[in-house]
């Protein structure tokens, strides 16, 4: 008997046990899942949602309305209204847009998110990057924070906010498509450096800041070169590209550029064999300005440049940025082809007039 209370006593402590160490088990688990979970939260609270970036960014995003006077079939004046976006880079009333925006127009309103209204001070643009500086009699404003566009990566989330269509502030979202696009958004009109993002870019954004999840500002958008009939594909032009320009426009008032006074378009196989071409690279002259250097020198259209100062020009973009790189007043070698006879010729760079 005595030997049957033993071995019932030692039964049920080691059923005690169990039930111990499957609590004691069951215990860490939960702990352990509690631990993931707040490390999830706390992962998902790190990550800017859309609605927190355009909530930050909203503030310094302004609403451009313009009137443009225009003239009818009988040589009558009409007014036009046209409508766009801009933001703040400084505090005291400096809002970046679009050249296309404001230029030519006889009236520029500016509209801040929380109502005011002013009228533009000064408007001064540069119509060779589509870039335009206003100034409106302001204090205190909220900056848009530049960030670095040369750090994008292909899939970086993207946020376009700006007046679309003219119905006030909205913003749409999408990736960075790709990077570092070059595209002819007119003739003679290169622009370099742009990023395609599929974020809807309508009529009205032109001008509207294109902010990166930091909420910064990376691009500014331009409808000027939206591809009609595409979707998905929009276009703005990047903040690394336009700063100088900005910078110079806001110290400065205008940009001053040396100048060659010729239209080009790209050269390709398709190109060469168009036009019987010696080469199927380079700029082929599509125009020559009366009295231009490049008239002066001795250019016609039809010649096919490949080389400036020695360097190699295979696209518009090479011979837009040896100029940008070139003084007004500098002297430079143009290498090109006219038939299939290779020549060499020079010519002074003047600035640009105010036309072009």
């Amino acid at each position: 008997m005595r030997a049957k209370k033993i071995l019932f006593f030692l039964l049920v402590i080691l059923v005690l046990s169990s039930f111990g160490l499957f609590g004691c088990s069951a215990q860490v688990n939960s702990n352990e899942i509690s631990s993931v979970s707040a490390a999830a939260v706390s992962a998902a609270s790190e990550s800017p949602t859309i609605s927190t970036v355009v909530t930050q960014v909203r503030p310094s995003v302004v609403s451009i309305n313009v009137e443009i006077t225009t003239y009818d079939y009988f040589n009558q004046p009409v007014k036009e209204e046209g409508a766009g976006s801009g933001w703040i880079i400084k505090s005291d009333g400096y809002i970046v847009t679009n050249n296309h925006v404001v230029a030519d127009s006889d009236n520029v309103t500016v509209t801040l998110s929380d109502g005011r209204i002013y009228q533009a001070e000064t408007v001064s643009t540069d119509s060779l990057t589509d870039l335009a500086v206003i100034k409106i009699n302001a204090t205190g404003l909220t900056v848009l924070p530049v960030g670095d566009s040369s750090a994008l990566l292909v899939g970086d989330g993207v946020v376009a906010i700006g007046n679309a269509l003219g119905q006030g502030i909205s913003a749409t979202a999408g990736i960075v498509s790709v990077t570092d696009v070059s595209l002819d958004a007119s003739p003679g009109q290169t622009l370099l450096g742009l990023i395609q993002t599929d974020a809807a870019i309508n009529p009205g954004n032109s001008g509207g800041p294109l902010v990166n999840m930091a909420g910064e500002v990376i691009g500014i958008n331009s409808i000027k070169i939206a591809q009609v009939g595409i979707e998905g594909m929009g276009y703005a032009i990047s903040i690394d590209e336009a700063l100088p320009v900005i910078n110079t426009l806001i110290e400065k008032g205008q940009i001053s550029r040396p100048w060659m006074g010729i239209g080009v378009s790209e050269v390709n196989e398709f190109v060469a064999s168009l036009y019987s071409l010696a080469v199927n690279e380079g700029v082929l002259i599509t125009n020559i300005v009366t009295g231009s250097p490049a008239e002066k020198s001795g250019l016609k259209e039809g010649d096919v440049i490949t080389m400036m100062n020695d360097k190699n020009i295979v696209s518009t973009r090479d011979l837009a940025a040896e100029l940008y790189t070139s003084k007004i007043g500098e002297k430079i070698s143009v290498t090109y082809w006219r038939s299939n006879v290779k020549q060499t010729t020079e010519l002074t760079l003047t600035e640009m007039p105010s036309a072009q």
